[in-house]
């Protein structure tokens, strides 16, 4: 377990999550600017680094980066950015808290979820399906949250859209989901693979120059050589050293007299 957390908070990883985390609050921001269709929804373009990191980085990497959308979308709707969050917030704050963290995590989580094991046997299939599951579980729990809240969504309809319609159901798809889904999933299917692609190329290179460097052969001229005792020959112990005589105690006064 110590060891699966150090790896996913490695320097590259973390490197990673902090630019694709400033993609999803640039692009949501800029997005944000942007309303599509009757109900004035924005357009998420933070989809892409979202299915981005879930294909590098793996499940962990693509809720984060979900929960940052998340948060973003909930901040700048309750700032009055975004007009339907806004309407969402002053109605039933806890549910479009709940709503837009769930779905941004859920997307992220999913996506990556799903890429892991297509990956193994096809990995432009596991791309394009992961790209094309994150739009749909955002939406489809968009859906879901909206179902829960059905009655501030009719209010909201009859306020804001022309939809003569009682149906929920039809509400939400018609006039709130439609054109964002479509055009979210056709940037998705673009981008992510494309992204994803350069990413390789990029890391390959990468891996071929320190390959390189890491052959590259080590000159020792110049350098000072270190000699240990295991580096020494094992018979130096036999070197004969020259013997000398021995003078007895006896002799030694015998000469002095």
């Amino acid at each position: 377990m110590a060891k699966s957390r150090s790896s996913f908070f490695s320097a590259r990883n973390v490197a990673y999550l902090g630019v694709l985390s400033a993609l999803v609050i640039v692009l949501q921001l800029w997005g944000s600017i942007i309303p599509i269709g009757a109900a004035g929804l924005n357009l998420s373009f933070v989809l892409v680094p979202i299915s981005l990191g879930a294909m590098l980085l793996g499940p962990g990497a693509g809720a984060f980066l979900g929960l940052v959308f998340g948060l973003v979308v909930f901040i700048t709707g309750a700032c009055g950015m975004n007009f339907f969050t806004l309407y969402l917030f002053q109605n039933n704050p806890l549910m479009t808290a709940v709503i837009c963290l769930v779905k941004g995590v859920g997307c992220g989580l999913v996506g990556a979820l799903v890429y892991k094991p297509i990956a193994k046997k096809n990995k432009i299939a596991a791309v394009f399906t992961a790209a094309a599951v994150v739009p749909i579980v955002n939406t489809g729990l968009f859906i879901l949250g909206c179902l829960c809240i059905s009655g501030t969504i009719r209010n909201f309809a009859s306020e804001n859209l022309s939809i003569s319609s009682d149906n929920i159901m039809y509400i939400i798809i018609v006039g709130l989901v439609t054109v964002n889904f479509f055009i979210e999933l056709a940037l998705n299917l673009v981008c992510a693979p494309a992204l994803y692609t350069v990413d390789r190329v990029v890391e390959k290179q990468f891996s071929r120059k320190s390959k390189k460097r890491g052959r590259r052969p080590h000159s020792s001229a110049g350098k000072s050589v270190k000699v240990t005792v295991d580096d020494m020959p094992s018979d130096i112990g036999a070197v004969s050293l020259p013997e000398r005589d021995v003078i007895s105690p006896a002799d030694r006064d015998a000469v002095s007299d």
